[in-house]
């Protein structure tokens, strides 16, 4: 297992390290950033007084909205140098176009190996690929660069399809596949259904990207526990974006994703775009290094965590962040209760009867949120109704609208045309 010198070190040198790039970041955004001359220019930053990690908050942090309204100004380089265009999902809004050079396809490259290695990946692996390698999904060529970069096999068999995935998992014996998880359980049901043995396979680790397999303390939640109870395999969590072109990946220990202080400064920040403490939530902000094409200074990713900063038994001495407690924008306020959509994913994967689900958030006749629950259940009758409505009451103390559709009608609203990903979460309010 490959472990970066720097994830080792104190963290007064991994500080001392990252002040250092922080002054090569701000000068190279001075020279060549539209966006971040302007900025500075705009708010009074002095950017010669930033000298440490605490000097931050000297500038005011840069929103998705600015990303989204300013895309091209953030550019840093001529569009010849331009190696490859990648795009964000789109999930809160319209998707931000991201480029790289070839300098930062390395970086990606680097990024992933590094992630992988932390998963405890060697080059004696096989990695199935369970995922987009097109759409201009970034995430799926960083996957790939890194496999190679670690020497390991890969198998690119792409998204969905149960029985083709299984096909080439008997056929060629990867050791680990790389997948959503709601995806692995869809894997389970039809190993089951066709008298397949998956403890029997070759398949001994999951890679989880995507959604949440941990609680905010790092125990199994639903969803990942419903993995672990059948299928003797190790599951590592992941967390990324497009954005921040940068992975917190899981080691043995299962404790949270690992920072990589030498590609990224993180934050979080409160709503006043103050730090928070270890075990706070915050939205996780963060500061590129080593990003050529369009590095990001202080970006608010809209994403809420909280960290732990002890050292971890693997040795590394970086900050480890939770699963994604919920996005900003999502935060749902419901009959006096807040909600994430991640908590009433948990509920219902863990719901008795419910077999798949899609979350819609709306606006009523007075502003307020209204939630409507889109199930498909094992049986549509009185008895499995009444059974929905006292789970929800019981768990929730409210009672979302209910509609039972078939899992037809279900799985066109979590594929949409052109999606890269299961849509899980529909908002829809004004």
């Amino acid at each position: 297992m490959y472990i970066p010198d720097i994830e080792l070190q104190p963290k007064s040198r991994i500080k001392q390290f990252q002040e250092m790039e922080l002054q090569h970041l701000l000068g190279y955004l001075r020279q060549f950033s539209p966006f971040y001359k302007e900025w500075f220019d705009q708010h009074g930053v002095d950017t010669g007084s930033i000298r440490t990690l605490e000097d931050l908050v000297k500038v005011p942090p840069v929103s998705k909205e600015d990303l989204q309204q300013r895309n091209w100004d953030f550019l840093c380089v001529d569009k010849s140098k331009i190696a490859e265009y990648t795009t964000t999902s789109g999930t809160l809004g319209k998707p931000v176009v991201l480029p790289l050079t070839e300098k930062d396809l390395q970086r990606l490259s680097y990024n992933e190996y590094i992630s992988f290695s932390c998963a405890n990946g060697t080059d004696s692996d096989i990695f199935q690929l369970m995922l987009t390698l097109d759409r201009q999904f970034m995430a799926g060529m960083a996957y790939y660069q890194g496999i190679r970069r670690l020497g390991a096999g890969v198998l690119r068999v792409g998204p969905g399809v149960p029985s083709l995935q299984w096909e080439n998992i008997q056929r060629i014996q990867p050791t680990t596949i790389v997948a959503v998880p709601s995806f692995i359980l869809k894997l389970m049901a039809y190993a089951e259904e066709h008298q397949i043995d998956i403890n029997a396979s070759s398949i001994k680790k999951a890679v989880c990207i995507g959604e949440n397999i941990r609680n905010v303390d790092f125990s199994l939640n639903v969803l990942g526990r419903k993995i672990t109870d059948s299928w003797n395999i190790q599951l590592f969590s992941t967390y990324a974006s497009t954005e921040m072109q940068t992975a917190f990946t899981e080691c043995n220990a299962g404790q949270g994703g690992h920072h990589h202080p030498e590609l990224l400064i993180v934050e979080l920040l409160d709503d006043n775009d103050q730090p928070v403490g270890p075990g706070q939530p915050g939205e996780v902000t963060i500061t590129t290094l080593g990003v050529e094409a369009m590095p990001l200074l202080r970006y608010k990713t809209g994403d809420i965590c909280q960290y732990d900063e002890t050292p971890c038994s693997c040795g590394r001495q970086t900050l480890r962040l939770s699963p994604i407690i919920g996005r900003r924008k999502q935060m749902i306020k419901y009959k006096g209760t807040t909600l994430y959509p991640p908590a009433l994913f948990d509920l219902l994967s863990d719901m008795e009867g419910v077999k798949e689900f899609v979350v819609e958030v709306f606006s009523n006749e007075i502003g307020t949120d209204e939630i409507l629950l889109h199930l498909h259940t094992t049986e549509e009758s009185e008895d499995m109704e009444r059974k929905v409505r006292s789970y929800l009451q019981g768990k929730l103390r409210v009672i979302p609208q209910l509609r039972y559709c078939s899992m037809q009608e279900l799985l066109k609203m979590q594929f949409p045309e052109g999606s890269r990903k299961p849509v899980k979460f529909i908002d829809n309010r004004r």
